[in-house]
């Protein structure tokens, strides 16, 4: 007679394996095991795929746990992918079967038609900065005094965490099972990113263990790349010739926000759990700490449950471990697999975290220890000159190669002239490099003790390096300018302009293909581009069919839907920004009108003042532009103004209002919700200004706004009028 186990499955699953269904030293199970509910041994024969199933996914869901969380494997790929197949098929076959946590969901594929938001049950704070020893400690004894009551022994315990630079992300977990996930947003509101989240793949979808678990569990953590990660995708990127990614924070934030979720699946995302928002531990109860009294505790349970945390997580004791622990991490963190630029302290009783509490913006209980600035010492060898798509001349400092925290350096921006004649840098120069906010190559300044005896002074070019046309400096400009339309670089770098994101947005179609189809003389401008066809495209090397495919499809959707605002941005007219462009294509019928605007209508519009209007002008009296502005007519890339629906007034409708400083979303969201409500949105600071929207680091701009008594406002008071009505506004 057949013997029977009791078996735990790793998703928390409990039920009966048969005698032949042994999971095998490797942890394999055989290809028919059977696992039911105890007692319900003949249920087994009555429904085979269903315990099939339960068996799959627990075992799938172990060696996931095993691969990407512990990074300890325990049988082959091919393996793996046999047990997956397997599952896929018995889903496919009966779609009943295929539960909220299956590993199949992982794989992405669903496409979203938008991003929608939802707010956090608790507000998910930013972190205050300190830079030093001196300001560690003078926020210590802040929350001393703030505390006076706790003991020494209290104060002295920090739980320190490596500061990821990714993108902060709550997870919910109701009964065990992850049902939701939120970006950070501005702290009250965030991303709905569910579907993207379920392809991460150490992100447990149960959690681990056989509980009980809470009756609902938010999860904190950050989303992130890593290194090795983030080397590959950019490599993939340049063979499809799209563009690349600047580092690995902006690629993990684009990566999680995409709509179709197999792009997601396929990034390599990975989620590091370091705190928890709302805990609810029974049905109806209320909401708590949970049972964990100190943050190692919590950190200890996230682990449990199935989480990766942050490497090298620990408890200080005392301001000389927080300190050595400091200098630790600066010191070693280009071993770590991921980005990180600083460390983070929170005190560890988290009874004395809900004593201190928050101020506005920040926890008073944690605090973020910023590392200086990684910077490295080199020689500049040349200066050359890049020419961009408005003629700009840019001097690059080409540089003798270094490593600057573990990335390799050859180039740098040096600005312009201005900029080289208040540093006084000159070719030969040995030069300090650091990477500003750990991602830009900036250069310091010149070593003037090991600077050359027969060194000069660097003189500023004063014609195009390219069509050796003679450069201008136009009044009140820092940049010289190429004027010849006609310069190749200007004309390949107004062509990839023309297919990027900041103009018709065509995808598929990426700047290094650009630059091989004019460099082969095939494309002259970009009117050129829709003339292409897969056959001839198929003749460039590394070009396969799919990709041919891709870009002939791509600029024949963008040639019959491209929006007037799109097409008005793509065609690269001076001072002509996104922002503007859509001001344009509010008020003109399409380009023909804008043809007939005089100088004085244009400077009627908002954030249109002479110069920008003169631009224009000067755009249609170009007779190279109006030849080309005939071939988009007559292939049919001739869009019209959009009939905006009628909106309800709100106490934005009609106002001029203009976003700066670091918010806690890209600008253009912010821009975009504001245009929604109606408001007009600036793209330069001018008096005639209704609302200044402030984030981090500000600038010029509020110091203007507050001169001229203009209303300055921060994120929550901007998302407070996008709620009122016109006439709550007015009273």
């Amino acid at each position: 007679m057949e013997q029977h186990t009791l078996f735990s499955a790793p998703s928390g699953e409990t039920g009966i394996l048969s005698e032949s269904a042994q999971p095998s030293s490797s942890g394999v199970f055989p290809d028919k095991a059977e696992f039911h509910a105890p007692g319900s041994a003949p249920a087994v024969a009555k429904d085979m795929d269903a315990s099939r199933a339960a068996v799959l996914r627990a075992e799938l869901d172990h060696h996931n746990y095993l691969y990407h969380t512990l990074d300890a494997p325990e049988i082959t790929d091919e393996a793996y992918d046999r047990l997956f197949r397997e599952l896929v098929e018995i889903e496919t076959r009966r779609p009943e079967l295929q539960t909220p946590d299956s590993p199949t969901r992982r794989t992405g594929g669903e496409l979203l038609p938008y991003l929608e938001t939802r707010p956090h049950s608790q507000r998910m704070y930013g972190l205050d900065n300190v830079f030093s020893p001196e300001e560690w400690q003078a926020f210590v004894q802040r929350a001393r005094r703030q505390l006076p009551e706790a003991s020494d022994g209290i104060m002295n315990e920090w739980w320190a965490d490596p500061k990821l630079d990714g993108l902060a992300c709550e997870l919910t977990y109701e009964h065990g099972v992850f049902t939701q996930a939120l970006t950070r947003g501005d702290g009250e509101t965030g991303e709905v990113v569910t579907a993207a989240m379920r392809t991460v793949r150490n992100l447990p979808l149960r959690l681990r263990g056989n509980g009980p678990f809470p009756a609902r569990l938010e999860v904190r953590g950050e989303v992130l790349m890593f290194r090795r990660q983030f080397e590959e995708l950019n490599r993939r990127q340049e063979e499809l010739g799209q563009k690349t990614f600047a580092n690995p924070r902006n690629a993990a934030a684009g990566s999680l926000r995409q709509l179709d979720t197999s792009i997601t699946a396929a990034r390599g995302l990975r989620f590091l759990a370091y705190s928890a928002g709302q805990i609810i531990m029974e049905r109806g109860g209320e909401a708590g700490r949970g049972p964990w009294e100190t943050h190692a505790e919590l950190i200890k349970a996230l682990r449990e449950y199935g989480f990766e945390t942050p490497t090298g997580g620990r408890l200080c004791r005392g301001p000389e471990e927080a300190l050595a622990y400091c200098r630790r991490m600066e010191a070693e963190r280009d071993g770590l697999p991921f980005e990180i630029d600083g460390v983070v302290y929170k005190l560890n009783d988290r009874d004395a975290e809900e004593a201190l509490g928050f101020t506005a913006r920040a926890p008073r209980f944690a605090v973020a220890w910023k590392f200086t600035a990684r910077r490295a010492k080199t020689v500049l060898e040349r200066i050359t000159i890049q020419v961009g798509r408005t003629g700009v001349l840019t001097p690059v400092a080409e540089l003798r190669p270094v490593s600057v925290g573990g990335v390799m350096v050859s180039r740098a921006t040096l600005h312009n002239e201005d900029e080289i004649r208040h540093m006084d840098i000159r070719e030969g120069d040995t030069v300090i490099i650091q990477r500003a906010g750990d991602v830009i190559p900036d250069v310091v300044g010149p070593v003037l003790e090991e600077r050359r005896a027969d060194s000069v002074p660097y003189e500023f070019p004063r014609r195009c390096p390219v069509c050796g046309s003679e450069a201008s400096r136009l009044e009140g400009e820092a940049a010289w300018r190429c004027l010849n339309m006609s310069c190749p670089a200007v004309l390949l770098r107004s062509m990839v302009h023309f297919v990027s994101k900041a103009g018709l947005d065509v995808q598929g179609v990426g700047a290094r293909w650009v630059e091989e189809l004019v460099k082969a003389g095939r494309v002259k401008n970009a009117a050129d581009l829709f003339t292409l066809d897969v056959r001839e495209l198929l003749g460039f090397e590394r070009m396969g069919e799919v990709l041919a495919e891709k870009f002939v499809t791509s600029l024949e959707e963008a040639r019959r839907t491209a929006p007037l605002e799109r097409f008005i941005a793509a065609l690269g007219i001076r001072q002509v920004g996104e922002q503007t462009a859509k001001t344009l294509a509010a008020h003109f019928e399409d380009m023909d009108a804008l043809e007939r605007a005089s100088q004085e209508e244009l400077m009627r519009l908002p954030d249109i003042g002479p110069e920008v209007a003169s631009s224009i002008r000067a755009f249609f009296a170009t007779d190279s532009n109006r030849t080309l502005l005939e071939r988009f007519r007559a292939m049919g890339l001739w869009p019209r103004r959009r009939e905006q629906p009628m909106r309800e007034e709100t106490a934005l409708s009609g106002r001029r209002i203009l976003f700066t400083g670091t918010l806690s979303r890209p600008r253009e969201e912010f821009q975009r919700m504001a245009e929604e409500a109606g408001a007009l949105v600036a793209s330069s600071f001018s008096k005639k200004l209704d609302y200044l929207v402030v984030g981090e680091n500000p600038g010029s701009k509020l110091a203007k706004a507050e001169e001229a008594g203009i209303a300055v406002l921060d994120e929550k008071a901007f998302s407070a009028l996008l709620d009122r009505k016109g006439e709550d506004a007015a009273r």
